[in-house]
């Protein structure tokens, strides 16, 4: 059993600690906190609690929460730390991972530099293999390399142009805005062209990113230019193999992604995440060699089978098939068309 400790009980954190809990290859050794909240005292029922040092104790031990002890404690029990702290704060932490000669794993925020190797399950799960620091990319560029990397094996991609509409925040974050607007970035190609490159070398990628007052979820539309001239068909049927692909056709009645989580909910998972990328398959248009299709990614849900995935390839005890496959199994990820 993998001992993995979570450094951060936000969105991505606290989905990894439940994915984490479910294997039967890893355990959680503990999570850190550093606010005595509701989230704090719901977990507290599941696993231990830790903080990143003695000053945080006190107001969790006013608050009736047990602490298990400081992220140092959780180290020495640990072979491993998912770090799921806001933007910024991993690179910061990272010091004293290599301090105590403990592996980590990064999220998408953090910058390719702070990691060995950036990772992604279906393109690049051999790069870390080894490895003590591995980077989990974005959600973005997850849903991204998902769609791309079985379209580039088949076919071979010459070039990729993605507009990336993305929610403004999560769902339980009522800080962070717009809330009335329509917020584009201004640089072109947008930070997910190079972050999508470092898990798909070499690949010809622009992307546009555009903020949109919602908190369900990101939607693309992405076209490519492959090296073959290909049918309709040929996409659809290059996906089929990707259990992390969803196909979501005209007789669905899905047509936003309200609708979208909406699914999500009847599949009956914790939290109603969808660990999938949702592909409209009526919105996959072939023009010779160049295709177009539009897909809805969760962003709070899709990385976190890739960090169970980064923790065996990182620890070399399962192939890139075989881990994906314990790991949709145990977060009941099957192959879905609708």
């Amino acid at each position: 059993m993998i001992r993995v400790g979570i450094n951060g009980y936000g969105t991505i954190g606290r989905r990894v600690a439940r994915a984490v809990s479910l294997q039967d290859d890893m355990i959680v050794t503990g999570i850190v906190k550093t606010k005595p909240d509701y989230v704090s005292m719901v977990a507290s029922k599941d696993f231990k609690i830790f903080v990143p040092d003695k000053t945080y104790e006190k107001a969790f031990i006013d608050a009736g929460i047990k602490v298990a002890g400081t992220l140092e404690n959780l180290m020495d029990d640990s072979e491993v730390i998912v770090d799921a702290t806001p933007e910024g704060q991993g690179e910061k932490n990272k010091d004293l991972y290599v301090k105590r000669k403990i592996k980590a794993i990064f999220e998408g925020g953090e910058e390719p530099e702070i990691a060995e190797a950036s990772f992604n399950a279906y393109s690049n799960y051999d790069d870390a293999r080894s490895k003590d620091y591995v980077r989990v990319v974005s959600c973005n560029t997850t849903a991204l390399a998902r769609t791309l990397h079985p379209l580039r094996e088949r076919f071979g991609i010459k070039f990729v142009d993605a507009t990336i509409v993305r929610r403004a925040t999560d769902p339980n974050d009522s800080k962070k805005g717009p809330i009335n607007a329509v917020e584009p970035s201004l640089s072109i190609p947008s930070h997910h062209a190079p972050d999508l490159k470092t898990v798909m070398k070499g690949l010809n990628v622009s992307t546009i990113a555009i903020k949109a007052p919602t908190t369900l979820m990101h939607v693309h539309a992405v076209r490519a230019e492959l090296e073959k001239a290909i049918s309709k068909n040929d996409v659809i049927e290059a996906w089929k193999g990707y259990r992390r692909i969803m196909e979501v056709g005209k007789n669905s009645g899905i047509t936003s992604t309200g609708q979208m989580m909406d699914l999500a909910r009847e599949f009956g998972r914790d939290r109603s995440d969808l660990y999938e990328i949702a592909v409209w398959t009526q919105s996959v248009s072939v023009d010779g060699n160049h295709v177009s299709y539009i897909q809805a990614v969760h962003q709070e849900s899709d990385v976190v089978p890739e960090n169970v995935d980064a923790i065996r390839s990182m620890f070399e005890i399962a192939d890139r098939d075989k881990s994906i496959s314990m790991t949709d199994g145990r977060l009941k990820i099957e192959k879905r068309v609708f």
